[in-house]
């Protein structure tokens, strides 16, 4: 099986406040050129689900990017994950985890993954992106330009 490229997954809904944080930090990246060479790859969503983990055959690693309730990150943290094997009563929202655990039942195994959180502080439907949210998108984009650099382009690359 040939790799495909690496996976930034955002998860969001662009109409409902904090919660386009992570589509617009896609949208960022992409304007940025990070597909260019093919080495990457932008996927966005409104929740995960269990189709997923479908995305994620073959992939050396995925970063799934999502907004957090407020309080619950400090602005916009970046952490590796692992498969959930605890068992998911639900299959119409899943968490990242829980999508990777699809993918090792799948496959027998799951890709390299992380989650880029991004706080967010109001997801009222039809209210643009909050101050606070604004800011912690800059300091995710910080965060996913350094986990890009660090597996496609180098340490002295610039992207996002």
């Amino acid at each position: 099986m040939s790799v495909a490229p690496w996976l930034v997954l955002a998860v969001g809904n662009p109409a409902r406040g904090d919660d386009a944080l992570a589509p617009l930090l896609l949208e960022r990246l992409r304007e940025s050129g990070v597909e260019a060479g093919g080495e990457v790859e932008l996927l966005t969503d409104f929740q995960l689900q269990v189709e997923h983990a479908l995305d994620l055959r073959g992939r050396r690693g995925v970063l799934f990017v999502d907004a957090a309730l407020p309080g619950a990150v400090p602005g916009a943290v970046l952490s590796t994950l692992v498969p959930d094997h605890a068992p998911t009563a639900a299959t119409h929202a899943l968490h990242p985890a829980a999508v990777l655990r699809v993918a090792e039942l799948l496959d027998g195994h799951a890709p390299a993954a992380w989650l880029l959180a991004i706080e967010g502080a109001s997801f009222g439907l039809g209210e643009p992106p909050s101050p606070a949210g604004e800011r912690h998108l800059g300091r995710a984009r910080s965060l996913a330009g350094a986990w890009l650099r660090a597996r496609r382009f180098g340490p002295r690359s610039r992207c996002a």
